[in-house]
């Protein structure tokens, strides 16, 4: 090779590497292929990533970028070997290193994380639903750890994922002193109506409820912390204002009046709860509640149910990161003032659970209300879906999972590293199957079927 440079490959099935001449790399480089199908789809759709044309028994680093809409960088990355014809096929082989191992489609999403140096406690939200997330999927030579952006990939391809499937109509909602954002399936409907409710972080955060609607169902996102009404008075919403926002999707002409649900996340569930119980307006087809806890003061509003929390902050801990653990605050208790009565629930409730939840009680709660149930004759309504290593942030699928980030409590504007909890292949895990299983939920219930709580299982 006198006359030729030489580069250095991590190739050879062995993986001890071997030179190969620098013009015959170079004209291989120009040749390799990236595909990824689909290349535009929705956010719960999987895809498949291959790398082609290259040589055989090499090392390859497959690595996505993501830069979000607060201006931060989220990388994941997997190491791989070509094959005998120099192919890599994520959906088919093993990745032997990254932020992800094994055989893992879809690991190049779900173990997104902060570029190294970004700040602490980031988690990543979309804003605009309007807009795709765009994440770049590249090939580099070799297998890379870091010092991505200084290098020129060999080839790259750009994906969108959507949360508005085409067709899907977002609707702004201010009628009646709401604040919220209307969602509706592609087509003349009517559909099922879905009202999404999200935690104590409060702004109208319209994500999920755009997905519910790519799927059929005509999702309404309240904000009912942060909204107009609150911001110019002052005054926290009462429990009407969820009477109101229900009745308002119930009369919407494309939505189907007596097949209704809700859908409460973390302290959303606390209002999903309440509202099925006791409501005299609100009448529901079912419920899901994922990481939440029915323990309240049965007739508090919102301002009230924050005066509880603030009541029993003393059972607030800290551990050695100086991450803050709510999860004490609303354990079970035998004082049936301070919870929902379950056993008079009359639809039948999908709770999600994750096992390591350090935000809310979400195990002992389930245990509690099925029990409640259990003793009222009711429990046949209740569907249990727990999941060991998962933690509190339970979203849609291939969303990155935080074991912790910065939370800023919306009345003091006081900002925390909160702990949510889970191991990061786990919760991927139960974020994809329990989303499948909402899904099914939902469909079952809300567009017919004889017995819709039997048919899903209560574990994985």
């Amino acid at each position: 090779m006198s006359s030729q440079a030489a580069v250095f490959l991590g190739c050879s099935r062995s993986g001890v590497g071997c030179l190969v001449p620098s013009t015959w790399m170079d004209r291989r480089k120009c040749c390799v292929q990236l595909s990824v199908h689909p290349s535009r789809g929705l956010i719960d759709e999987k895809f498949n990533v291959q790398v082609q044309k290259f040589l055989p028994g090499c090392q390859l680093t497959v690595h996505a970028l993501h830069r979000c809409e607060d201006r931060n960088s989220w990388e994941a990355f997997g190491h791989y070997m070509t094959d005998a014809s120099g192919t890599v096929n994520v959906s088919q082989d093993t990745s032997v290193g990254g932020t992800y191992s094994g055989v893992e489609a879809m690991g190049l999403l779900w173990s997104l994380r902060p570029v190294p140096g970004s700040k602490p406690g980031l988690r990543l939200r979309k804003k605009n639903v309007q807009t795709p997330m765009e994440v770049t999927i590249s090939v580099y030579q070799g297998h890379q750890t870091e010092g991505f952006v200084d290098q020129v990939p060999l080839a790259s391809v750009l994906v969108e994922r959507w949360y508005m499937a085409p067709g899907v109509r977002r609707i702004p909602v201010t009628e009646d002193g709401l604040t919220a954002t209307l969602f509706l399936p592609a087509g003349p409907g009517p559909f099922p109506g879905v009202l999404d409710l999200w935690g104590a972080g409060g702004q109208l955060v319209e994500y999920r409820a755009a997905l519910l609607a790519s799927h059929g169902f005509a999702s309404l996102a309240l904000d009912y912390l942060t909204c107009k009404i609150t911001m110019e008075t002052g005054k926290m919403v009462d429990n009407q204002y969820f009477e109101t926002a229900y009745r308002v999707l119930q009369q919407h002409p494309q939505v189907l009046s007596s097949r209704m649900a809700m859908l409460g996340f973390s302290f959303g569930t606390s209002f999903t709860f309440k509202m099925a119980v006791y409501s005299q307006v609100i009448k529901l087809r079912c419920a899901v509640c994922i990481g939440g806890s029915h323990v309240q003061p049965i007739d508090a509003s919102v301002k009230e149910m924050f005066t509880y929390f603030n009541n029993n902050a003393s059972k607030i801990r800290v551990n050695e990161k100086n991450e803050v653990i709510w999860r004490d605050v609303f354990q079970p208790t035998a004082d049936p003032s301070i919870k929902v009565d379950m056993g008079r629930l009359q639809c039948p409730l999908l709770l999600v659970v994750g096992e390591d939840d350090q935000n809310w009680p979400a195990s002992e709660a389930a245990k509690d209300m099925k029990e409640m149930m259990e003793r009222a004759g009711n429990s046949h309504l209740l569907t249990i879906l727990s999941y060991p290593k998962t933690g509190h942030l339970i979203e849609p699928p291939y969303t990155p999972h935080v074991r912790a980030s910065i939370f800023r409590i919306f009345d003091t504007h006081q900002k925390l590293m909160l702990l949510w909890g889970g191991q990061t292949v786990e919760h991927s895990r139960a974020q994809e199957d329990a989303w499948k299983k909402i899904l099914v939920f939902l469909r079952e219930n809300l567009y017919g079927a004889a017995n819709p709580s039997a048919t899903l299982s209560s574990h994985l």
